[in-house]
């Protein structure tokens, strides 16, 4: 016997819709992204007057290869590897070493230690103290000015801890402290293994701040050599600091008028790739590690 329920004229009408609505989303996310990305790989003289729109028209790698020729470039994928590894691994052993005591029943002071954290969270000195602070620190003009002061995110804590709770009970605690087991061994050979999700998921969190910033740099780095690659885009795209002599052959082509335009959204692409590439490996655990976490927290 066919139990199914027939759809109403209006469930069909409120589906459509639907689909409507979110293919024109869909469709505003992605056309930008496509265009960037065939911008990057037309001739200058396509982009330049506007020919190009959805495919790439007169292809070509120049954009990309006057790119890989600046030297800069390369000086700024290694110190922003460099910010996006260390830093990573600062905020992860950090904000699970934070993450796990609150999440326990048993810790005491739990509530007075996450008020502290709620309260840097709403209210922080600003940017003057903070610079004076780093100041004061020594860390002025050194890598670690990028890393220590954004070594804990609170609400990255938040989530971490939320998963926890949801997903390490309590009497697998105390099965493990039958076998003698003390908080480390149960942290490190227990907990750890079975949060892969909510790691993958602030690993990348904060990956992608660390490769994206570029306003700490800004302000507390002097020395070229130490800039990040989002520093030295910022040069090229909003000040136009791109030294002709660095460019090898392609000097003579930095004076057309569509080079500079398709500097632009190669660049674009190019720092835009690191990302794009890490994201697949962990998107299927952003519903585990986020979601669980939150909707139990």
């Amino acid at each position: 016997m066919n139990t199914k329920i027939g759809e109403s004229r209006g469930d069909r009408i409120f589906t459509v819709c639907n689909y409507i609505f979110l293919s024109l989303l869909v469709l505003s996310v992605l056309y930008p992204l496509i265009y960037v990305l065939s911008a990057s790989l037309s001739s200058t003289n396509a982009v330049a007057s506007g020919r190009v729109w959805l495919f790439p028209v007169e292809f070509s790698l120049l954009g990309y290869k006057t790119i890989f020729e600046y030297s800069k470039i390369w000086v700024g994928y290694g110190n922003s590897l460099f910010y996006m590894i260390v830093g990573t691994t600062v905020n992860v052993i950090l904000t699970i070493l934070a993450a796990y005591p609150l999440s326990r029943r048993d810790f005491y002071g739990r509530g007075i230690f996450m008020f502290l954290f709620v309260f840097t969270m709403m209210f922080n000195g600003g940017l003057i103290p903070n610079y004076l602070l780093v100041q004061d620190l020594g860390l002025l003009n050194s890598r670690w000015a990028l890393i220590i002061p954004n070594a804990l995110s609170v609400f990255n804590v938040i989530i971490t801890m939320s998963f926890f709770k949801s997903t390490i009970p309590n009497e697998l605690l105390e099965s493990a402290q039958l076998d003698g087991c003390n908080d480390f061994k149960f942290l490190f050979k227990i907990v750890l293994p079975l949060s892969a999700p909510i790691i993958a998921v602030i690993s990348l969190f904060y990956a992608v701040g660390h490769w994206n910033s570029y306003f700490g740099a800004l302000i507390y780095l002097r020395d070229a050599s130490l800039f990040p690659l989002q520093l030295i885009l910022r040069d090229i795209l909003v000040q136009n600091s791109v030294d002709p002599s660095m460019m090898g052959d392609a000097t003579q082509l930095a004076n057309k008028i569509g080079l500079q335009q398709l500097l632009k959204y190669s660049l674009i692409v190019v720092s835009s790739l690191p990302v794009l590439i890490a994201y697949p490996f962990v998107q299927r655990f952003f519903v585990k590690g986020v979601m669980i976490g939150s909707l139990k927290g």
